[in-house]
């Protein structure tokens, strides 16, 4: 791909509102593992096996938001620091009490937070899965109470998130 595109000549209308990102594929080193992560820890639903290579995981029945694939990453290694990259996939909770069952799984599993933060339009939880792979849980809240500022502009936030306020709604 070329360091520079053309620009455009003439102005495109914003992408339509109503899209949003449907499904990731992960590569990973090894399937049986990725899947300990993200079917066992996470709760994700295994969908269909694309033999040894794949396996599609969702939430509900969907046919996949995530796919695990060995196509150019088996027995790879993690990416070094300080390259490009995906950053992390994030899971939209529907709300608080889902996402303190999320952190449930992750302390009964033993797995390790990275992070977990109030951004004051949702609360974040940040982790890695076996591959290096960043991952957000998080819930967003009503979109009446984001903070803004006086301009109506969102004024995000990062904060310490309560990790025991939020395990008590866990119930």
């Amino acid at each position: 791909m070329p360091d520079t595109l053309p620009q455009p000549t003439t102005a495109r209308p914003a992408i339509h509102p109503a899209t949003r990102i449907g499904h990731v594929h992960l590569k990973v080193a090894n399937l049986e593992r990725a899947l300990g992560f993200w079917r066992d820890v996470i709760g994700l639903e295994e969908q269909q096996r694309y033999g040894d290579q794949a396996v599609f995981l969702s939430a509900g029945g969907y046919h996949h938001h995530i796919a695990l694939n060995t196509w150019e990453s088996k027995d790879g290694a993690w990416p070094p620091p300080g390259t490009t990259g995906l950053f992390h996939v994030a899971l939209l909770y529907p709300d608080r009490r889902a996402l303190a069952q999320a952190l449930l799984r992750l302390l009964d599993a033993g797995w390790p937070l990275e992070g977990a933060s109030d951004h004051g339009v949702s609360e974040a939880l940040y982790l890695r899965d076996p591959d290096g792979n960043g991952v957000e849980l998080y819930r967003d809240r009503d979109e009446a109470d984001w903070p803004r500022q006086p301009d109506g502009r969102l004024a995000m936030v990062t904060k310490r998130l309560d990790l025991n306020a939020l395990l008590a709604e866990a119930q």
